[in-house]
């Protein structure tokens, strides 16, 4: 027998809200894919290295998960979580909402999913399921991964119980929206001011602007760092373009996100925000193109070129987050 919710399925970029849009278009809440980002206060900047791993990761976006929790508190979202080291409490708590008629948005390592053409581990993966038989279940996924797919019941039994990096405990969760919803419109100051503050006053050395200051200095001995500089530097500049990441290490899906904004709230502080990170943008897509020469090339000054962009997006980033903190004040 087949249970299936009728859902609105989009050409979308990014995993996590890509299933967020699923969820809240079911609850009649229709938001674009920057909008559920910038809402979520989703970018952010991390370098991320220990001995453990083959390479250095350059992530843009807060931590998984966290993005969702950011946007049910922003709009006033019933957010209802589920973990479990129980296989059969597992599937109970995905078959039960799916049953009564909603989407539920699963955590699981993208690795086991029979739909992946790239078999790489990464437990913070985001899916929304709609619908199930005996032999498969019936997901939501990004563009790039097919969009409406399916994977064997086995296959997402593995995803959801793995375990490493980033990995939650077989997670779900759904979206309620209450009735007497805030606008979307009058949170935007609010998501971003927190998501500047967050970038402007970093706790570690590796996170927000201070972090891509150290990918600057750091970038330029990654020949060094690898025994096999040709699959590792294109790999990671791939990460940054293609991997979910809306291009340009997220910063394409937060400057739509300020675009979007400007057309709604008159701001010169807005404004400012937007055309840097416009910039950014480019400057990012930039970058990787210089990482991937380096690794194809074995050319060194690539890297410097490299880190000398870095410098700059630094710069560029800290200047746009410092126009978008005073939004607040500028609309007091």
């Amino acid at each position: 027998m087949t249970t299936k919710i009728r859902i609105d399925a989009r050409d979308t970029q990014h995993c996590e809200t890509t299933a967020l849009g699923v969820l809240l278009r079911h609850q009649g809440l229709d938001l674009s894919e920057p909008m559920l980002f910038g809402l979520g206060s989703g970018l952010s900047f991390i370098y991320w290295d220990s001995k453990q791993m083959g390479f250095p990761f350059l992530g843009g976006r807060v931590k998984p998960f966290e993005l969702t929790r950011n946007l049910a508190t922003t709009l006033g979202l019933e957010l209802l979580v589920q973990e479990t080291t129980s296989p059969r409490k597992a599937w109970e708590n995905v078959a039960a909402p799916i049953d009564a008629g909603h989407p539920v948005g699963l955590q699981l390592d993208s690795y086991y999913l029979d739909y992946f053409t790239s078999k790489v581990h990464f437990g913070g993966h985001v899916v929304a399921m709609y619908g199930y038989d005996d032999h498969d279940a019936y997901l939501v996924d990004t563009d790039q991964q097919g969009g409406t797919v399916t994977t064997s019941l086995t296959s997402l039994s593995q995803a959801r119980a793995a375990r490493g990096p980033m990995s939650a405990k077989r997670r779900s969760f759904t979206l309620t929206a209450p009735k007497d919803l805030t606008s979307p419109q009058d949170r935007i100051i609010p998501a971003i001011t927190a998501c500047a503050d967050a970038f402007l006053n970093p706790p570690i050395a590796n996170l927000g602007y201070r972090g891509i200051e150290k990918a600057g200095k750091l970038v330029r001995t990654w020949l060094r760092r690898t025994g096999d500089p040709q699959r590792d530097l294109p790999q990671a500049a791939l990460l940054m373009e293609k991997a979910g990441t809306g291009g340009a290490l997220f910063r394409n899906l937060y400057r739509d996100f300020l675009g979007e904004c400007a057309q709604l709230l008159d701001s010169s502080h807005l404004r400012t925000g937007h055309e840097l990170y416009t910039q950014a943008a480019t400057l990012w897509t930039e970058c990787a193109a210089l990482i991937t020469k380096a690794g194809e090339s074995g050319d060194e000054q690539c890297l410097v070129q490299a880190g000398a962009v870095l410098f700059d997006l630094s710069r560029i980033e800290r200047e746009a987050m410092q126009a978008l903190s005073r939004l607040g004040s500028e609309n007091a």
